[in-house]
C-alpha cells in the first residue's frame, strides 16, 4: 500500500508539473504619458488611463502638457486621492526643463508620490568628432554619478532619453552611455525609436545592447516627423501601425531582454500642448488602436 501510494503521488506530481512550469506570456507594461492629452486637466485625463490599457500615468510639464504643474497646484495629497479613486499608479515625470543635473527636488516628489522614474536629456557638446563624442559621453556619466546615487537611494531611476540635437542622439552615443552606466544604480535609458534611424535591425540590436539599463520604452516612430504642422493623418504616422516601421523586431528584442518596465505609446502633436486628437475620447481611441497593433504582433 505504501509503494502504491507513493506511485500515485508521483503520477499526480507529474501531471501538475507542466502547469507549474508553464512560462507566463511576456507582454508590454503600458504607461500613459499625460502629454498625449495636451493641456487637458487631470480630472479629464485620469478616467481615460485604464481605457488605454495603461495601469499608471507619467506627468509632463509645459510646453507639452500642464499636468506636472497642476499636480503642484492642486496639492500632492489631492492628486494621490485622484489616483486612488481611479485605481492608478504614478509612474514618474519628464523634466527636460530641469535638465539632468537639477533633479534633486523632483526625485523627492516622485518618491513621495510612489513613482519610479524621471526622464531627462543628456548634457554636453555633441557637435564634435566621434572620438571626442565618446569622451564627452564618458564625462557625462561621471557627472551623473552623484545624481544617480541620490535617485537610487530614493528608489528612482533617471532615464536619459536619446534626443535630436543632444549629447545622446546617435546609436553610438547610446551604446557608450549604456556601457558607461552598466553598473551604476539609479540611471538608465529612455529609448525613443523616433530619434533613431528607422532601421528595425539596428534598433533591435540597440535594445539588446541596452538590455537591463532600459528604464522606459517609447512606442513612437518617425513617420513624417513632428517638426512642423501637417494634415492630421500624416502627423499620426508617428503612432505604431500607421507609419512604415516594422515593430516586430523591436518587440522581439524587448522580449529577449525580458523588458518589464513602462512602455508609452507616444507622439508629439503640432503645436505642442494640444491633445493628439481634438477630444479625450478620440485620443484614447487612437492609443487603443496602436496598443492593439503592438499586442497583435506580440500575440
Amino acid at each position: 500500500m505504501t509503494n502504491r501510494r507513493r506511485f500515485l503521488q508521483s503520477l499526480s506530481a507529474l501531471a501538475v508539473a507542466p502547469v507549474c512550469a508553464a512560462e507566463v506570456p511576456w507582454k508590454l507594461n503600458y504607461m500613459l504619458a499625460s502629454s498625449m492629452y495636451g493641456s487637458l486637466p487631470l480630472a479629464e485625463i485620469l478616467p481615460e488611463v485604464k481605457k488605454t490599457g495603461a495601469t499608471g500615468i507619467e506627468l509632463w510639464p509645459k510646453k507639452h502638457g500642464t499636468q506636472r504643474e497642476e499636480m503642484d497646484a492642486i496639492g500632492h495629497d489631492k492628486f494621490a486621492e485622484m489616483l486612488k479613486e481611479q485605481g492608478l499608479s504614478f509612474g514618474g515625470t519628464t523634466r527636460y526643463d530641469l535638465g539632468p543635473f537639477k533633479l534633486a527636488e523632483e526625485i523627492g516628489v516622485v518618491k513621495k508620490m510612489g513613482g519610479t522614474f524621471i526622464v531627462a536629456g543628456g548634457s554636453g557638446d555633441y557637435k564634435v568628432s566621434p572620438e571626442q563624442l565618446k569622451l564627452n559621453v564618458e564625462a557625462f556619466v561621471e557627472k551623473m554619478k552623484p545624481h544617480a546615487a541620490l535617485a537610487a537611494e530614493n528608489g528612482v531611476t533617471l532615464g536619459i532619453e536619446n534626443h535630436i540635437n543632444n549629447l545622446i542622439d546617435t546609436p553610438d552615443s547610446l551604446r557608450w552611455l549604456a556601457d558607461g552606466i552598466r553598473d551604476i544604480p539609479g540611471i538608465g535609458i529612455a529609448l525613443a525609436p523616433y530619434h533613431l534611424p528607422q532601421d528595425e535591425a539596428l534598433q533591435a540590436d540597440l535594445i539588446k545592447h541596452i538590455d537591463q539599463k532600459m528604464t522606459l520604452f517609447y512606442a513612437w516612430e518617425y513617420g513624417m516627423s513632428c517638426a512642423k504642422a501637417m494634415p492630421k493623418e500624416e502627423e499620426l504616422q508617428q503612432m505604431p501601425g500607421r507609419g512604415k516601421l516594422d515593430w516586430k523586431p523591436l518587440l522581439q528584442a524587448l522580449k529577449a531582454i525580458k523588458f518589464n518596465g513602462p512602455t508609452e505609446i507616444f507622439m508629439h502633436p503640432t503645436p505642442r500642448g494640444i491633445p493628439i486628437l481634438p477630444t479625450a475620447a478620440e485620443t484614447t481611441a487612437e492609443i487603443v488602436r496602436a496598443k492593439k497593433h503592438l499586442d497583435n504582433l506580440i500575440g
